[in-house]
Order: C-alpha cells, then structure tokens, then sequence
C-alpha cells in the first residue's frame, strides 16, 4: 500500500491509501504526490510547495477566520470538486472549465443534429459517441457543477446565519469519481 496526498492550489486537499496506480484511478488533471517516504504524512490542509522536483510539505499556517476568509476557503473547495469529474456509463468525464466549455459545444451540436456523431475524449481514451450519449454526458456535467455551487451557496449562508463550522468545508459535496482498484 502506498499513502498518496492530492494537491490543489498549494495545499494538500485529500489523502488516501491504495495498491493501485494512482496515475489510471484519476483524471490527469488531478496531482497526486506519494509520500510513503515521509515522516510525518501531511494532513489536509498542509501546504505543498514543489522544489526542484521535490515536494516540501509544511503544517497550515494558522489564520484569523473572518466571513471573507471563510469564504474564500468555500469558493477554492467548490471549484476544485466542480473539476473532479463524473462518471456517465463507465466513461470518465472531466469537469473543468474547459472541459466543460466542450461538452456544452458538443451538446449544442447534439440538440441541432439529432444524428450527430463524435470521437470524445474521456479522461480514460477516445470512444464514439452519438447525440443521446452526448446529451447524457453533457447533462451528467451541468448536474455535477450545479450540486457543487449548490453546496457553496449552501455555506455561505451558514456563514451569514452563524451556523458555519469549519469541518463542514469538507462534507456535502459531489462525490469525485476514480476507477476501482487493479484486481477488484
């Protein structure tokens, strides 16, 4: 087994523990570092600074939380799980920005074109897709988003009420897809 720490925005965001290839389990967009060789592992939240080829890992500096901080910290959390991806019938499907400014292209030429076909590139290879497939993908994407502004909605008005506690930055999100382990 070998402990991994995903890296958004110089902090570490997410740890987990696998057998598998951490290169095949998650879209390329995401960065995985493995840190077997460390003592002691970063925790979410550390930052992560790469040197020279290396990453160096350092404990989060402690900050004031005001409104405005807090909300920033929900807005960086938001947009990296609206950039994790979805899975529509075994297909990986990036999220990001970009990838979402495609898929709305090709769904606007799936609804023009009933018969329209493409060769889409999925986060894990090329397949051919027609426009029912293209419609489901581009829906699957939207869906995804909207839940994760949804969420970042959701806690902005928890900071407004009063009800904000800092552990709910993390829970109530989308779930980010990845590919079963080797051998499962």
């Amino acid at each position: 087994m070998s402990v991994y720490v995903r890296i958004y925005a110089d902090t570490v965001v997410e740890q987990i523990e696998t057998k598998g290839d951490i290169s095949t389990m998650y879209p390329p967009t995401l960065v995985w570092v493995c840190v077997d060789h460390l003592d002691p592992l970063p925790r979410q939240g550390w930052l992560a600074k790469e040197q020279g080829g290396e990453w160096l890992f350092s404990p989060e500096l402690p900050i004031t939380a005001t409104p405005e901080t807090q909300a920033v910290a929900i807005a960086a959390e938001r947009f990296m799980h609206e950039a994790g991806g979805v899975i529509v019938d075994g297909l990986t499907i990036e999220t990001t920005r970009d990838s979402q400014t495609l898929i709305a292209g090709m769904g606007l030429s799936a609804i023009v074109d009933p018969e329209y076909r493409c060769n889409f590139k999925a986060a894990n290879g090329f397949v051919e897709i027609d426009a029912l497939q293209i419609l489901e993908i581009a829906k699957a994407v939207r869906t995804h988003v909207q839940a994760c502004f949804d969420r970042e909605r959701e806690l902005l008005l928890a900071i407004d009420s009063g009800n904000y506690r800092p552990e709910m930055l993390t829970e109530g999100w989308p779930d980010v897809p990845s590919a079963p382990e080797p051998g499962l």
